[in-house]
């Protein structure tokens, strides 16, 4: 997981907020919510993988992508941010 997997998930974020605010204008609520979208859908993918592999028993893998949620998510929520302000 890594600055693809952030962009990817912040573009995420930015429609899934067109598709909840129900208008594609540039506004404050639009990019506050294309930024929650975009850091949630980041770390949820990123969480993702340090809870399969804690399951699975790769303790070691699960330790070593935990610090990677946080930071995924900062710049996830940071390109939800950005692209929202553009129509």
């Amino acid at each position: 997981m890594g600055i693809p997997h952030a962009i990817t998930a912040g573009l995420a974020g930015e429609k899934l907020s067109r598709t909840l605010t129900g208008s594609n204008a540039v506004s404050a609520g639009r990019s506050a919510v294309a930024a929650g979208s975009g850091a949630l859908l980041g770390s949820f993918a990123t969480g993702a993988v340090a809870v399969g592999a804690s399951t699975l028993g790769f303790t070691t893998l699960a330790t070593f992508a935990a610090p990677v949620v946080v930071p995924v998510a900062v710049v996830a929520g940071a390109v939800g941010f950005i692209r929202s302000l553009w129509d």
